[in-house]
């Protein structure tokens, strides 16, 4: 059993099909990437497997064989799902800490108030965050700096499987190269990873499988490399070739 199945999930708004019957399974331990140019549905996609802001209008979402549309997003949390955002998200009127502790007590339920404390510590320490900078606002932190913050959130949620939305968005190259180290380890300490980006180098260098969207519809999946080449891909991404005049 794959540890996140989705099975012909839709989601529309009015007449416009954002999410339409896409399935697939991610193994445990697995980074799996999703790709696909804009509007093609793939926030959506997190946001019905999540339920924030919404679940889906049908199909079925399951984290280790148990339903999960229908539930709250809390809930969801809960059972191991996290996942973080195009934007940086944070309370920036809370210190880095504050953030991180959130992240660890709205998580894994029974953790006493010391031991999420040490987990939002082990959580910044692990993306980078120096103690230095548990003290001060979120909002004070660069657009990097904020990014690992969530991504300090999130794992201090103890999750089982943590979804990425857009993470190398607005950053340096030397930056994106820092981002897709610091995804690998997260991998390695047991989580597993679906991950959206426009950045297909980045997609490349992380995924074992990758999957892409078109207007709402799985346009193809498979290894990364066959998918890339795939000509449907390019011309999703490129547009059609005209011949010269």
């Amino acid at each position: 059993m794959a540890l996140l199945e989705v099975e012909e999930v839709s989601k529309a708004f009015g007449s416009l099909k954002a999410v339409d019957a896409v399935s697939f399974r991610v193994e445990a331990g697995e980074i799996f990437g999703i790709a696909g140019p804009n509007g093609s549905g793939k926030s959506t996609l997190f946001n019905v497997i999540t339920g924030i802001p919404f679940g889906p209008d049908s199909g079925r979402v399951r984290l280790d064989g148990v339903e999960l549309q229908g539930r709250p997003g809390h809930a969801i949390a809960k059972l191991g799902l996290a996942r973080t955002f195009q934007r940086e998200t944070s309370f920036d009127g809370l210190t880095v800490f504050e953030n991180a502790l959130i992240g660890a007590t709205y998580g894994r339920p029974g953790k006493a108030s010391e031991q999420a404390r040490a987990q939002a510590a082990e959580a910044l320490d692990f993306v980078g965050l120096r103690r230095q900078a548990f003290g001060r606002p979120a909002g004070e932190l660069s657009v990097f700096d904020r990014k690992c913050l969530m991504l300090a959130t999130a794992i201090a949620m103890g999750p089982r499987i943590l979804l990425l939305d857009e993470p190398a968005s607005s950053l340096t190259r030397p930056e994106i190269e820092t981002s897709i180290e610091l995804i690998r380890r997260i991998a390695q300490r047991g989580i597993t990873i679906v991950l959206i980006e426009h950045v297909l180098t980045f997609l490349m260098s992380l995924s074992q499988h990758l999957m892409v969207l078109n207007q709402g519809s799985v346009l193809a999946r498979g290894d990364p490399a066959s998918v890339i080449a795939d000509p449907r891909v390019v011309e999703a991404y490129l547009g059609s070739r005209r011949p010269a005049a």
